[in-house]
């Protein structure tokens, strides 16, 4: 579908990321047509910037950074010669899937939200998983980990906490986790329990890849101690994981400090 900008194109752009639904603003910032802009979707975009092979390029490149959750200025071959354009992207927010409504999963919660994650809280513990204990959850499933990852959509851009110390909820969650493509998956738990977990995951038939995966100790080793802490420690990975970084302290970092956005 390709259609010229309306007026009413902020409003759809407006709309689009009210909705969660994955869009880039393509502008023109130096060239031809400078100041024009394009709304870029997966299967559509809305706009024109002067230039039907021209457009295709810029489509290209609005779908790609889109994909990878970047913003991001490129200079482009235009019909007339270099073109610069913005892409600024607007993906739906990364979501944080907690399987175990107990006490570090309440503050994480909070914390996930404040930073932009859409909240998934998963237990079958109806006295546990309960909106007054999770008021800044998205979404709360009474339900088995396997149950509820079978019933939903996840991707790589995803993260998943396991937080129970109980086999028969947490291995359930890991085996169903190791499913998906999620970027981050983390198991609560003391070095001992997690390997003896890795052991009977690998008896189920989980390889050395899929293992390595899994994240336990959750958390990065900053102390924590209370909830709020090893909340902080394990959104704190979280983010390490989406930006491709370790996560250890800035004094002896070498490149850039902060990732691209």
């Amino acid at each position: 579908m390709n259609t010229r900008e309306s007026p009413s194109s902020y409003d759809q752009l407006k709309a689009s990321i009210e909705a969660h639904v994955p869009v880039s603003a393509a502008t023109v910032l130096r060239g031809p047509n400078a100041g024009e802009k394009m709304l870029v979707y997966a299967d559509r975009h809305i706009g024109t910037l002067g230039d039907s092979a021209f457009d295709l390029r810029v489509i290209e490149s609005a779908r790609r950074l889109l994909g990878e959750g970047l913003s991001e200025t490129l200079e482009l071959n235009g019909p007339d010669g270099p073109v610069e354009v913005f892409f600024e992207s607007f993906p739906p927010p990364p979501e944080l899937i907690i399987f175990g409504a107990v006490h570090v999963a309440q503050p994480l919660t909070t914390i996930a939200k404040q930073l932009g994650y859409k909240v998934v809280v998963v237990d079958v513990r109806e006295k546990l998983a309960t909106e007054e204990r999770f008021p800044d959850a998205d979404e709360i499933v009474l339900e088995w980990p396997d149950v509820a990852l079978s019933k939903r959509s996840v991707d790589a851009s995803a993260a998943i906490a396991i937080l129970s110390h109980d086999p028969k909820f947490d291995e359930p969650a890991l085996l169903g986790s190791l499913s998906t493509p999620a970027r981050y998956i983390g198991a609560v738990g003391s070095r001992s329990t997690n390997q003896d977990r890795r052991e009977r995951l690998k008896a189920a038939g989980v390889d050395d890849d899929n293992l390595q995966r899994v994240r336990g100790p959750i958390g990065l080793n900053i102390g924590a101690s209370t909830p709020e802490e090893m909340a902080i420690s394990i959104m704190a990975e979280i983010i390490a994981a989406r930006h491709g970084r370790m996560g250890g302290p800035l004094t002896t970092a070498t490149g850039k400090i902060r990732a691209r956005a």
